[in-house]
């Protein structure tokens, strides 16, 4: 970990020079709006004076961008998923797990064009959730339309397809586990009773 963080530190020096020279501005000018001195820009940048807030602050206002990419520090605990969507079948897909192993989480804008059923299976269990459009889905024996707000759950050893109900596109979250994990609601019936739904 000090090894990381020496690191870190390292680079601050060249990351603020070419920051200055991407802005075309110069250590005079820098020191009138920061109200650091010139050498002590100088040896910051040449890796001389070691960054502290005290330094960085000013310069970070200076150049109008966040602390973290003058440190440059690296992305632990950064709650932010950013990992990249993709095309398939008929969808723009976006990861929202980073993990390999387990449930996985997508979020789906399925194109109003994929409306053909073409039912497959495989191993594992899915969970669908629609934000917004009209989601057919085909499982087995039914065939069924879910609007915004609702939800299905399906082994997918069955034959299943899921796409647009034809009127536009659908926008979705699915959790699917390859190992047949299943999810585990929690519902409250209109009596009161809280009950455990576990699906076997």
């Amino acid at each position: 970990m000090a090894n990381d963080d020496a690191a870190v530190l390292a680079s601050v020096g060249p990351r603020l020079r070419a920051l200055r020279q991407q802005r075309g501005t110069t250590l005079a000018q820098l020191a009138e709006s920061t109200g650091i001195s010139v050498s002590t820009l100088s040896r910051l940048e040449s890796g001389e004076r070691k960054p502290n807030l005290e330094l960085l602050l000013p310069l970070a206002r200076a150049y109008q961008v966040p602390l973290d990419e003058l440190v440059g520090a690296p992305p632990v605990g950064d709650p932010r998923v950013r990992l990249k969507p993709f095309r398939h079948a008929g969808s723009t897909i976006v990861p929202l797990t980073r993990h390999a192993g387990g449930p996985q989480a997508f979020k789906m804008v399925i194109d109003a064009s994929r409306c053909t059923p073409d039912p497959r299976s495989h191993e594992g269990y899915e969970w669908l959730y629609v934000l917004s459009g009209r989601l057919r889905l085909v499982l087995a024996e039914h065939d069924t339309v879910l609007k915004s707000g609702e939800a299905a759950e399906f082994d997918t050893r069955l034959p299943h397809w899921f796409g647009s109900a034809g009127d536009g596109p659908v926008e979705i979250l699915s959790l699917f586990g390859s190992q047949g994990e299943r999810m585990h609601v929690r519902a409250r019936p209109r009596g009161g009773r809280s009950d455990e739904t576990t699906p076997e």
